[in-house]
């Protein structure tokens, strides 16, 4: 457990959430924690569980405490389109709105907290610091479309595969990776990869080969990756 100002009189449910410490719950008081806890649920939701659909009616805020959350875009004729991907502590909602923009669906079983929107925008009256949490959040996803953009306008097939393993490895277990490598499920089929990145699955895969032909990573089934040093790969992904 980790020991810091926050631990004394919070709810047990709180003290090793990773939101409290680096997500938007960070901001509250341990009195603040107590009141949103009593509306709050834990629960896991298992892969290909949808979250919350494309213009559906907004109830419910939530953290993501474990796990990945793909975001996808639907067009008026059903196609689909990746257009991100939230990992914990990553707060799963936009706040000031009554309709989701997007559909969140579990990428990977995940762990969640959730909370009613009335008592976040309630928060975000009494604290402002968590309202400046929640506008930190919104701009770093703003900062990461915009450089996701760069890596689907500007960059080869091969540093768009990189730069895909770069981001999970970074994000999916971020306490565990480090210079010498990281180890991690892929959270995305080679065919929702190659939508997300704008390749055909044949690409993607044949990218996935070199990079292990290379020694930049292993790979074991079709889904366990593992990184032998990240800095390689961050070369290859052009960064």
């Amino acid at each position: 457990m980790r020991k810091d100002i926050h631990n004394s009189g919070i709810p047990v449910l709180c003290v090793a959430c990773e939101a409290r410490h680096r997500g938007v719950c960070g901001a509250l008081t341990s009195e603040q924690l107590v009141a949103l806890a009593k509306s709050s649920v834990k629960h896991k939701a298992p892969q290909g569980e949808e979250l919350v659909a494309d213009a559906e009616h907004v109830e419910r805020y939530s953290n993501v405490m474990s796990g990945v959350v793909k975001l996808s875009k639907t067009l008026a004729d059903g196609r689909q389109q990746i257009v991100g991907l939230q990992f914990a502590p990553d707060f799963v909602g936009r706040p000031f709105r009554t309709e989701s923009a997007v559909t969140a669906e579990a990428a990977t079983q995940v762990d969640l907290c959730s909370f009613p929107r009335q008592a976040v925008e309630r928060m975000m009256v009494e604290q402002p610091d968590f309202e400046h949490r929640l506008l930190q959040q919104t701009l770093k996803e703003l900062d990461q479309a915009r450089d996701w953009m760069v890596t689907l306008g500007r960059k080869t097939a091969a540093e768009k595969v990189a730069s895909f393993l770069l981001m999970i490895a970074r994000n999916v277990h971020p306490t565990q990776a480090s210079a010498s490598g990281s180890t991690f499920d892929l959270p995305l089929s080679r065919s929702e990869i190659a939508d997300f990145l704008g390749l055909t699955i044949e690409t993607v895969s044949r990218q996935l080969t070199r990079l292990r032909t290379e020694g930049v990573i292993r790979i074991e089934g079709t889904r366990h990756v593992t990184v032998e040093n990240l800095d390689r790969l961050t070369a290859q992904a052009g960064d």
